[in-house]
C-alpha cells in the first residue's frame, strides 16, 4: 500500500500517471470507512486506470461545538479496507499539511450552499467546499466519486468544478443502506440502541414520501406534510423538495427533484434524500 502525505509528493504521483496515460479515480472520504464509502472507493477503481483514495478529517467544515475531536479515526482498519479492495494509493494529508500555519484562502460557493445544511451548519460547506478543491490540485483526478446521500454537498462540488473550469467528472452514485433501511454513516456508530430505532423514521419517511410522488402528486407541500408525520420521533431540522440542481425549494413539482430530511437526535445528526424525476415512466 502506498500512502502519501503531502500535497507535492500527490501531485508528483499523479503527474506521472497522467504522463503514462492511465485516467485516475478518486473517492475522497474523512476514514471509519463503511459500504457507502467502499462503493465510491469499488467505482473509482472499476473505471479507471488507477484509483486514489483519501482520508483525511477536515477541521475547516466543523464547527467548534461538533464532534471534530470525536470523529472517529480507525486509520490502520480504513487502510486494510482500501487494499482489500485493490486500490493501493491512499492520500492521508495532516491537518498541518493541508492547512499551513497562516491559512486565510477558502472556497465560498453561493447560492447552492445556502439553506438546508447550510442553514444550521454555516460553516460547512466553505470547509467542503475548500477541502475539496485542495484534495483536487493535490490528486489531479479525470473522476471523483461522491454519496447521493450528501446531496447538497454533492451539488456544492458540481456547482464549484463547473463555475472554476476544474475539468474533473463528479459522479454521484446511489445511497448504500444497512439492511434495516438506515443510510449508512460514520456517525451512526454514535447512535445509541433507542436512538437508532428512532432514527429509521427518516428511511421510512423518504420512502413514504417518494411513494406519494410516484402516485401523482406534484404538490411539495403535501409531500413535505406526509413526509414530516413520520418524523415526529425525532427533533427535524428540515424536510424540503428541491431542485435536484439548485437545492432551491419548489413548490410545485416539474422537474428532477431531491426530498431531503435531516433530523437532531441526542447522539447524532442524521441525513437521508430521495431523488425524483416525474419525467421518467413511474412504475
Amino acid at each position: 500500500m502506498k500512502i502519501i502525505q503531502t500535497p507535492e509528493a500527490m501531485r508528483v504521483w499523479s503527474d506521472e500517471q497522467r504522463r503514462q496515460g492511465h485516467s485516475i479515480g478518486f473517492a475522497p472520504t474523512m476514514g471509519a470507512l463503511h459500504e457507502g464509502h467502499l462503493s465510491l472507493i469499488r467505482a473509482a477503481a472499476r473505471e479507471n486506470d488507477v484509483a486514489v483514495a483519501s482520508i483525511f478529517v477536515n477541521p475547516a467544515q466543523f464547527a467548534p461545538t461538533e464532534d471534530y475531536d470525536q470523529y472517529p479515526r480507525p486509520f490502520d482498519d480504513d487502510i486494510a479496507k482500501i487494499e482489500a479492495e485493490h486500490v493501493h494509493t491512499v492520500y492521508a494529508p495532516t491537518a498541518a499539511d493541508m492547512y499551513a500555519e497562516g491559512y486565510a484562502t477558502y472556497v465560498h460557493v453561493e447560492k447552492v450552499s445556502q439553506g438546508l445544511c447550510g442553514a444550521s451548519r454555516p460553516h460547512f460547506f466553505r470547509g467542503v467546499a475548500t477541502v475539496v478543491a485542495k484534495l483536487f490540485n493535490a490528486v489531479k483526478p479525470h473522476r471523483a466519486y461522491f454519496g447521493q446521500k450528501d446531496a447538497q454537498q454533492c451539488a456544492v462540488i458540481r456547482r464549484m468544478v463547473r463555475d472554476l473550469d476544474m475539468g474533473v467528472e463528479i459522479v454521484e452514485m446511489p445511497i448504500v443502506r444497512e439492511p434495516d433501511g438506515l443510510a449508512m454513516s460514520s456517525r451512526n456508530e454514535y447512535l445509541t440502541a433507542e436512538d437508532r430505532e428512532k432514527a429509521l423514521c427518516l428511511s421510512r419517511a423518504v420512502r413514504c414520501g417518494e411513494t406519494v410522488l410516484r402516485n401523482g402528486e406534484r404538490n411539495a407541500r403535501v409531500v413535505i406534510d406526509a413526509v414530516r408525520d413520520l418524523m415526529r420521533e425525532v427533533t427535524v431540522d428540515y424536510v424540503e423538495v428541491v431542485d435536484a440542481e439548485t437545492m432551491a425549494p419548489v413548490e410545485i413539482v416539474e422537474r428532477p427533484v431531491t426530498l431531503v430530511v435531516a433530523a437532531f437526535l441526542p447522539t447524532a445528526r442524521l441525513i437521508d434524500n430521495i431523488k425524483f424525476d416525474p419525467g421518467e415512466q413511474q412504475t
